[in-house]
């Protein structure tokens, strides 16, 4: 079964306030009865026991009216901090916010050689230690940890059922190896739903809005927010845009299907053709020896100083995720779209531009509603972050995010 979350189930819930004064504060208790309907003395009671609890505080403001001067609300920066641990295929890169999503910390170390469960439990044990005893935090503030990755993830064991670079991981128990290690909550899911729930958090977007968001590192993943919460599916693996095949008897994919998006749109595939061009890789200086992630950057870059062969491969790409994103607007009727990812950090600029273009012409709801799109304002880091807003989530707004385990 997937992990336990959902919209709160009453408008009285504890998740619907906290979001609501995420999504639009500074607002009064006045505003928070007229956007729920409910009465002034139910919302008094929610919101004293969240100041009480620390998770929302009075700003000292108030706004002027015939009556009681307003006191206005918004949630509380230090009520807690939450750590995400992004697994790349060579690096481990961690990273710390405050409860309205502001980085605070971040570090980046390179990942276990030899990959043995034990050596990525221990290394990320380390890591933790380290980043919240550098900037001082008390352990009772730390509301938990997430570990993000490369899909599938089994949320209900706490584990990867795979990882690049990492065969011997795959088995690894995280949630249970870590949570008496470090005695905070441990969760671990996949990069794509983090860093949705990520640029959903940080950016407070109201929960009336349709929320997507397009991720791209190694693969091509989504995640929708709907009313407040991410939409999982049966196994908390929704989302798989690169693969939902787009090409008919296409390129094989290692997922079993044919034509699928990532064969096509990927950064490693862009990497491949632009290997496979005579000259290309000499004359932008990408090495044999460098890994897809740093080449596509360089293939990337040359894109956006104008190199035409590089900027060739680039717009090819851009075409095929536009098509995904269509594909994505449509299934959902979403009116909110990011980027987020270490593949659109460096030319981020050419894939939002043609997907604008290409939803602007071809998103089912088009006469109805413009679909907003949007680059993540740190598309390398966003997984991390994300890993982070969902330990947040989960313990300021319960019901909306994931369920955390109590401390060891």
């Amino acid at each position: 079964m997937a992990r336990r979350e959902s919209a709160a189930a009453g408008p009285g819930s504890r998740a619907l306030i906290v979001d609501l004064i995420r999504s639009s504060g500074p607002i009064s208790r006045v505003e928070l009865v007229n956007a729920t309907g409910l009465t002034q003395p139910t919302i008094s009671n929610i919101v004293r026991r969240l100041i009480d609890d620390g998770v929302v505080r009075e700003t000292g403001d108030t706004v002027a009216t015939r009556g009681k001067p307003r006191a206005m609300l918004v949630i509380n920066s230090r009520a807690a901090y939450g750590v995400g641990i992004h697994v790349g295929a060579d690096t481990l890169t961690c990273v710390v916010t405050d409860t309205r999503g502001g980085t605070v910390g971040r570090q980046l170390v390179a990942a276990p050689a030899d990959g043995r469960p034990e050596s990525v439990a221990a290394r990320l044990a380390t890591l933790y230690h380290e980043v919240t005893h550098g900037l001082g935090l008390p352990p009772q503030s730390v509301a938990g940890m997430a570990v993000v990755g490369p899909g599938p993830v089994d949320v209900t064991r706490g584990r990867f059922l795979a990882l690049p670079g990492r065969q011997g991981s795959a088995g690894l128990d995280l949630t249970h190896a870590l949570t008496g290690r470090l005695g905070v909550p441990v969760l671990v899911d996949s990069d794509a739903a983090a860093a949705t729930v990520g640029e959903f958090w940080g950016r407070q977007v109201s929960r009336e809005r349709t929320f997507g968001c397009l991720y791209m590192n190694s693969g091509i993943g989504s995640g929708v927010v709907l009313d407040g919460a991410l939409h999982r599916g049966a196994s908390s693996n929704a989302g798989k845009l690169g693969h939902v095949p787009i090409v008919r008897d296409g390129e094989p994919c290692h997922c079993g299907s044919r034509g699928c998006l990532e064969q096509y749109a990927a950064p490693r595939v862009l990497v491949a053709r632009a290997r496979a061009v005579r000259g290309l890789t000499r004359r932008l200086r990408i090495r044999t020896e460098d890994d897809d992630a740093r080449a596509f950057d360089v293939l990337a870059r040359a894109a956006i100083y104008g190199d035409e062969q590089a900027r060739a491969l680039l717009d090819e790409s851009a075409a095929m995720l536009a098509e995904g994103a269509v594909l994505l607007a449509n299934m959902w009727d979403i009116d909110t779209l990011v980027l987020a990812g270490p593949g659109f950090a460096v030319a981020g600029s050419i894939y939002v531009t043609e997907i604008r273009r290409r939803l602007a012409e071809r998103a089912f709801a088009r006469d109805v509603h413009d679909v907003r799109v949007d680059l993540s304002s740190n598309p390398r880091d966003s997984a991390a972050i994300g890993g982070a807003a969902l330990v947040l989530q989960g313990s300021v707004a319960p019901g909306h995010g994931p369920e955390l385990a109590a401390r060891v």
